[in-house]
């Protein structure tokens, strides 16, 4: 009894020790697993960028990757896409490399925030990162503190739009400083990228703190972080990269579905081909196609603009300039409806997107176009559909009421017409005789309803 006691105190004793050394290794834990997620920005950050990191680095997390590494070549981006992505990554709790590659590359403006907020920034000679100031719409550019003193000695009331450069500017460095702070990296050149748009090249970033690891390629990154420690959710891990499983992801459908439709020429396409289906279909009730067609174009079309940076005023400008051209078909305005309704249409579509971002505006020779079919398919075709609509039957049943027959034999009550060399069923409330002229009142089904001529004209 006694022997089964003590079996029982040592047991306990080594739980006891066993579960204070695994604690005791939490925070200085070796990540042994092999698979490293590889997810590439080569482009303008956008929605569907935002989507594709967002999406893969939940994969990586659920299958238990030992990392994220992200490649990237960017000019910058949306602010919105942007954040999106930087949440994922701090909420990350796997490890995020964020690595500027190959030579030639750049993390411009929205990338530079990205790999401030990456718990690894690595970039490869040739590269550069910085001019991380916000562009809105209008353009914005960089400014220090010492010209903005200056600048309010000379003005005693700053413009509105100086104010909003003010806020945006300094909501950008405080961003950008707590990024910085978060990693213990350069704070003062951060702010540095957003106030002066300054840039650096890799090795520049690597003296001054900036990035952590200048690496040739993705070979010798993993060769320099053997052993990295890194701090993710407050724990410190230990990268094992000795014998790395590369697992590259590229965009798959949906995120390439989702880069056309988020350009905004493409987004901007799909608005008008909505609204001239569903002004076809009502125009011309029963067609069927056009509202079809117009109803999904215009559905994918709000989609898009919903994730873009759109400027409302714009959108309304737009409608008012195609109300205004559809009003022109309608009322003798003498071109006045149609002409400020281009001139609606034209400002609206140039101010449609709210950002100066690269990539995300609308080409205006594609607004010139669509300002001039507009005017001409509104103005024009709905004219001549409206007309068309005013014109008199000239085919089916309904065209036969009024035109004149002749009997073919006496009939009372019901008998036999012709009417365009074809024999009919007639009815008529007046006895009729053969080779009486009458005249077709109305159409019950193949029955027609007709008068004597001479009667009428008796009336």
């Amino acid at each position: 009894m006694l022997i089964k006691r003590s079996i029982r105190f040592v047991l306990l004793i080594l739980l006891t020790v066993a579960a204070i050394a695994s604690s005791g290794e939490k925070d200085n834990q070796a990540l042994n697993n092999s698979l490293l997620i590889q997810l590439e920005i080569n482009d303008v950050i956008g929605p569907a960028t935002a989507d594709y990191i967002e999406r893969n680095l939940q994969k990586a997390i659920v299958s238990g990757g030992m990392a994220v590494l992200i490649r990237m070549d960017t000019p910058g981006g949306l602010d919105n896409s942007m954040r999106r992505i930087i949440k994922q990554i701090i909420a990350s709790p796997i490890p995020v490399i964020s690595y500027v590659a190959p030579s030639g590359a750049r993390a411009a403006s929205a990338g530079t925030y990205i790999l401030y907020a990456s718990h690894i920034a690595a970039m490869a000679p040739g590269t550069n990162l910085g001019a991380a100031t916000p562009v809105q719409f209008g353009g914005i550019g960089g400014f220090d503190d010492d010209k903005d003193k200056a600048d309010k000695k000379d003005d005693k009331a700053k413009p509105l739009s100086d104010s909003m450069t003010h806020k945006m500017v300094n909501d950008a460095a405080a961003y950008i400083r707590s990024l910085a702070e978060m990693h213990g990296r350069n704070e003062q050149w951060a702010e540095k990228a957003v106030r002066e748009a300054a840039s650096l090249s890799a090795s520049e970033a690597l003296k001054l703190n900036v990035i952590d690891i200048v690496a040739v390629d993705v070979t010798d990154l993993l060769r320099q972080l053997q052993g990295w420690k890194v701090k993710v959710s407050g724990q410190e891990l230990i990268l094992d990269t000795g014998r790395v499983e590369i697992k590259s992801i590229k965009p798959d459908w949906r995120n390439r579905f989702l880069a056309v439709i988020t350009n905004p020429s493409i987004a901007y396409i799909l608005l008008m081909i909505g609204i001239y289906g569903l002004v076809l279909e009502f125009s011309n009730t029963g067609s069927v196609v056009p509202g079809t067609i117009g109803g999904i174009a215009l559905l994918l079309a709000l989609y898009a603009f919903q994730l873009l940076p759109v400027n409302y005023a714009g959108m309304g400008l737009i409608l008012l300039g195609i109300a205004l051209m559809i009003a022109e078909a309608f009322v003798a305005s003498f071109g006045i409806l149609g002409l400020g309704g281009i001139v609606s249409f034209v400002i609206g579509s140039v101010i449609l997107m709210n950002t100066d971002v690269p990539g995300f505006g609308i080409d205006l020779g594609l607004v010139a176009g669509f300002a001039l079919s507009s005017a001409v398919f509104f103005i024009i075709a709905i004219g001549l559909i409206l007309k068309a609509r005013h014109r008199p039957v000239v085919t089916g049943k309904e065209e036969m009421i009024g035109l004149v027959g002749e009997t073919i034999d006496d009939f009372t009550g019901t008998g036999m017409i012709r009417i365009h060399s074809e024999n009919w069923r007639a009815s008529c409330d007046q006895p009729l005789h053969k080779n009486e002229k009458v005249m077709v009142t109305a159409i019950d089904g193949l029955l027609l309803q007709v008068m004597p001529i001479q009667t009428q004209g008796d009336e």
